[in-house]
């Protein structure tokens, strides 16, 4: 989907089709939803969209994507989703991907997992199977939402802001606050593996 028809649903459907998109884009259909987060701020900045609507809009149409795959991962489980999970981009590499860090930090896995895309749509259908606490996994979601979709649109709000931003480019822009974020996340793991080395016992 190109810029020009995000901005043409915008214009018609308004802020049900941010709910929308960031639904989707959860539960597993493809959805460019860092863009699209970026985009909600400059628009705001623009006045083509109003702060507190679009902000809930984006807010619960990520949360509820979280709750809809959890209960589907719960109640349909692990056939039904590695045999036709294929169909919304579920891969079976993703797959053990979440497995992996599942067996490591759980909790940290669906709050921070929002950040990484194949990540955070499979991460709920996984703590579905794993029947993960409902009230546990209702919190980390509703906080991991909130830190997820609010930083994204302050980001587009006041580069919007500073800069006179061409909405064609923002995909571009979402892209670039992506990668800056995971090359973050590889700096603070390259520096906690150096660190556990320096501390681990010399042989």
């Amino acid at each position: 989907m190109n810029i020009d028809t995000l901005l043409h649903y915008l214009d018609l459907y308004g802020y049900a089709i941010i709910f929308l998109f960031l639904f989707l884009g959860i539960v597993g259909i493809p959805a460019p939803e860092e863009s699209l987060l970026f985009l909600i701020g400059v628009l705001i900045f623009q006045h083509s969209l109003s702060f507190v609507p679009a902000t809930l809009s984006a807010f619960f149409g990520a949360f509820f994507g979280m709750l809809s795959a959890y209960v589907v991962g719960r109640y349909i489980g692990s056939p039904f989703i590695r045999k036709y999970g294929k169909y919304v981009g579920i891969t079976e590499e993703r797959w053990d991907k979440v497995q992996e860090k599942y067996m490591k930090n759980v909790r940290r896995t669906i709050l921070l997992g929002y950040y990484m895309p194949g990540i955070r749509q499979i991460s709920p259908y996984f703590a579905g199977i794993n029947r993960i606490g409902f009230g546990s996994f209702f919190f980390l979601s509703l906080v991991g939402a909130l830190i997820w979709t609010l930083p994204f649109i302050l980001a587009g709000l006041f580069v919007g802001s500073k800069v006179d931003i061409n909405p064609a480019y923002v995909p571009y822009l979402g892209l670039v606050f992506l990668a800056i974020f995971f090359l973050f996340v590889l700096i603070n793991y390259v520096k906690k593996k150096k660190a556990e080395r320096m501390n681990s016992p010399q042989e």
